[in-house]
């Protein structure tokens, strides 16, 4: 049991990494994207594009992948692998049948979609947003396949391949947005349909090298309708978030051109650093948790929880409050090149600004999610989730007005830190026996001491002059300050790196095999 549990954690570190290569790739695409295209009407174009399909049938598709996987299973347990199989078969061809009646619809009636979803796009933009689109509409035949068989793979124990299949999938990204700028900008919208095709492609030839058998059946099993029952309350969910994100593009396509792509390029910054600061210890304490769900031990579920809750808040405040003193510096260094202008920065850092108060929040509330679902209670962070996008929605409408793209990134902050409480309240009334947080000390001295690092390195930064060497030590005497002043008052959460990574049995975990030995 010890081998397996050692087997385990080093997978799960090397999910990690794999992952945070993604990521990165990712934010390089933008970089490239931006040094060629700037912020203008085809980044406008090329996003907007992409949003549209995404808007109709996202929610769709990754609510029937999440309810296949329980369904799955249970097929699998009762009736055997070829059962199982017959009904992957089944929903695989159902929703590709769908789907090709969606993308000829999409396809036909481009460029009325275009005048429901970007509403102030009009001549050049709105002609390049339709081009795109009738290609992006084809994506989705991908995306069937990635999140099906994506399930598929994790079922049989295989996780690393589809990651991998994440970085070759961002490398071509990447390249045919070169291509497309050296030759003809109407090639760009290939990269995500070339992308998408590799990763769709690539799951399922994976699957079939694992054992899985396809057999063409367009019926509607029993399997079927069970998952389509169970997808319903996800997909209301999801969908609620696929309307917000809807109407933040909408309300942005009425602004200034290139408000699209700010607000695209700040983001992506955002989701990055999230990625990156929470997908290690999400991907690593997940299953601990429901170790300690299964176990019964709530105390040890408790002091996971608290202590990830705590490490997540002390990398995501200081990066908050530095993205925020630092927003034009930062967009400047990584994206004010070739096409994209001071102009462009100007909007980007905006949004940057306003997002980054919301960071660490969307980074809690991710964990947070999950201690959910290691409880097997998956209803409760849908409804916390549709509350927060309403209020988003609300806000969205309120604040576009005096302050444009910039109002929208503060809404969708404001909206995080509502899910936050939301999560956090319903779940302290709900499971009265399991505490995520003890005492809001803790918290508040992350916040004096991360205000008190990152205001010391700006000043330092501002009497030092600007450039990218002056930042870097700007940075640096930030995080030396910060892990000192953490070190004086003690904290301890640098120990659960030890303890999630190292060899062996920590303090806080049961033995690796039988029953823990905390008795209640």
């Amino acid at each position: 049991m010890k081998k397996l549990t050692l087997s385990t954690a080093r997978l799960a570190v090397l999910m990690a990494v794999l992952t945070a290569v993604s990521k990165l790739l990712g934010f390089v695409r933008e970089m490239v994207l931006a040094n060629y295209f700037g912020a203008g009407p085809v980044t406008d174009a090329y996003i907007m594009a992409q949003s549209i399909p995404n808007n109709l049938m996202a929610a769709v598709i990754s609510a029937v992948g999440t309810s296949y996987l329980p369904a799955f299973s249970a097929k699998n347990e009762k009736e055997g692998r070829e059962a199982a199989d017959r009904f992957t078969s089944q929903l695989v061809d159902l929703q590709l049948l769908i789907i090709a009646s969606v993308v000829a619809l999409g396809c036909l009636l481009a460029r009325p979609l275009i005048s429901v979803f970007a509403p102030g796009f009009s001549g050049e933009t709105a002609d390049l947003t339709a081009w795109y689109l009738r290609f992006a509409f084809f994506v989705l035949f991908f995306s069937v396949l990635t999140y099906i068989f994506g399930a598929w793979l994790n079922y049989k124990g295989v996780f690393l391949p589809q990651i991998v299949y994440a970085v070759a999938a961002n490398l071509v990204l990447i390249t045919v947005v070169v291509i497309s700028a050296r030759t003809d900008r109407r090639l760009l919208i290939i990269g995500p349909l070339a992308s998408a095709a590799l990763t769709g492609t690539a799951h399922f030839i994976r699957a079939k090298k694992e054992g899985f058998r396809y057999t063409p059946d367009f019926s509607l099993s029993e399997g079927v309708k069970e998952v389509i029952g169970l997808a319903v309350p996800i997909f209301i969910g999801g969908y609620v978030s696929q309307i917000n994100l809807a109407i933040d593009k909408i309300l942005a396509s009425g602004l200034a051109e290139g408000c699209v792509s700010a607000l695209n390029y700040a983001n992506q910054i955002i989701g990055s650093i999230s990625g990156l600061t929470v997908t290690i210890f999400v991907t690593i304490l997940y299953p601990r948790l429901n170790m300690a769900y299964v176990q019964g031990d709530h105390e040890r579920m408790s002091d996971l929880s608290e202590r990830g809750i705590r490490l997540i808040w002390i990398l995501a405040v200081p990066l908050s409050f530095g993205l925020i003193c630092y927003a034009p510096d930062v967009i400047r260094l990584l994206f004010e090149r070739g096409a994209f202008s001071a102009a462009a920065t100007k909007l980007t850092s905006s949004a940057l600004v306003f997002y980054s108060i919301g960071l660490a929040f969307l980074s809690l509330n991710t964990l947070i999610t999950k201690i959910y679902y290691s409880m097997h209670d998956t209803k409760t962070a849908v409804k916390c989730s549709a509350v927060s996008v309403l209020l988003n929605i609300v806000l969205n409408l309120v604040l576009v007005g005096p302050m444009g793209h910039a109002g929208l990134a503060l809404a969708t902050s404001i909206s995080y830190m509502a899910n936050t409480a939301l999560l956090g309240y319903t779940f302290t009334r709900r499971y009265p026996s399991i505490r995520l947080i003890s005492s809001f000390k803790a918290p508040l001295q992350i916040l004096a001491v991360s205000a008190v690092s990152v205001g010391c390195s700006r000043l330092a930064y501002s009497a030092a002059g600007t450039g990218i060497v002056r930042l870097a030590l700007c940075c640096a005497l930030a995080m030396v300050l910060y892990l000192a002043m953490l070190k004086i008052l003690r904290f301890q959460e640098l120990d659960l790196i030890y303890q999630l990574f190292g060899r062996g049995r920590k303090s806080g975990d049961a033995p690796s095999g039988g029953e823990g030995s905390r008795e209640e």
